[in-house]
């Protein structure tokens, strides 16, 4: 069993035809399909244009969910997140999991701090009602655009969402994105370089946060992901034996590129069934 615990509809040119492809071809047995639900004011508009379907105004919208699950409902869990400063946000996650079966909440990423009350207050009703959280953390590195924000930051920083996973204990909370996994080291290049590269110093606030958080977990998607555990193939390794129980393979994209990487590893059994397919069904079901 084979799942990507995080990739999204009419994605990079992928329609639902395209994405079930994919997934054939790579041997995905079931995939996390995420909304991203955000105002056109917070997002990269350039980055928006070469990856979303033209016309899109609101990210990827949970309509593209629906549209996509129902190609191939059996081979899709799906997930929905209404941004933190909607005044209906909550009414809208329990109308979205009434009427469609959403089982997990994300990608929950918008330019609003972690703790601020109303991410909060959304937070903990993801927790009582069972659904998983895909977060998003970026500090504001600049890199790629600048229109029409000077920088690119999301959910604020560690801090923030350390004082959220403390204040929400009943909350599940699966971390991406590149403010989480440039933390993977304790250097102090995670708020100058969105993708560090080199060896990994010790120290790092990714690991001890999973240490200390029993309701914190992580997807290894994305070029945050990769580049985190390639940076330092040894480290790497060993960060994934250490840490298998708390992580997802996930992949943000449409590729090979992190699963050629942890075949070349050759991980102990139990450790890749936890990364492919266990920890996934722990969180939000088969």
């Amino acid at each position: 069993m084979l799942i990507d615990a995080h990739n999204h509809p009419d994605y990079h040119g992928f329609t639902a035809r395209k994405i079930v492809q994919d997934m054939d071809d790579n041997g995905i047995d079931k995939l996390w399909l995420l909304s991203w639900d955000v105002p056109q004011s917070e997002y990269d508009v350039r980055s928006n244009q070469l990856t979303m379907p033209p016309g899109a105004e609101s990210g990827i919208p949970l309509d593209s969910v629906l549209q996509v699950g129902a190609y191939a409902p059996e081979r899709f869990v799906l997930g929905y997140a209404p941004h933190p400063k909607r005044p209906d946000a909550i009414e809208r996650i329990r109308s979205a999991v009434d009427l469609y079966d959403i089982r997990l909440a994300g990608e929950y990423k918008s330019r609003v701090v972690f703790d601020d009350p109303d991410s909060l207050r959304l937070l903990r009703v993801f927790g009582e009602m069972g659904l998983p959280v895909t977060i998003h953390l970026e500090y504001g590195v600049k890199f790629g655009s600048d229109y029409p924000w000077r920088d690119w930051w999301y959910g604020g920083t560690m801090g923030a969402l350390d004082r959220a996973l403390t204040a929400c204990p009943d909350t599940i909370l699966v971390a991406h994105g590149p403010g989480w996994w440039s933390r993977i080291s304790g250097d102090d290049r995670y708020d100058k370089e969105m993708y560090p590269e080199g060896p990994v110093l010790p120290g790092g606030a990714n690991p001890a946060m999973l240490e200390k958080h029993p309701n914190l977990y992580a997807d290894l998607s994305a070029t945050s992901g990769y580049t985190a555990l390639t940076r330092d193939e040894e480290f790497g390794r060993r960060y994934l034996v250490d840490y298998a129980d708390k992580l997802l393979f996930a992949r943000d994209i449409y590729d090979t590129k992190l699963m050629d990487h942890i075949r070349k590893l050759e991980l102990p059994a139990e450790v890749f069934e936890k990364l492919t397919h266990l920890n996934a069904e722990k969180l939000a079901g088969g």
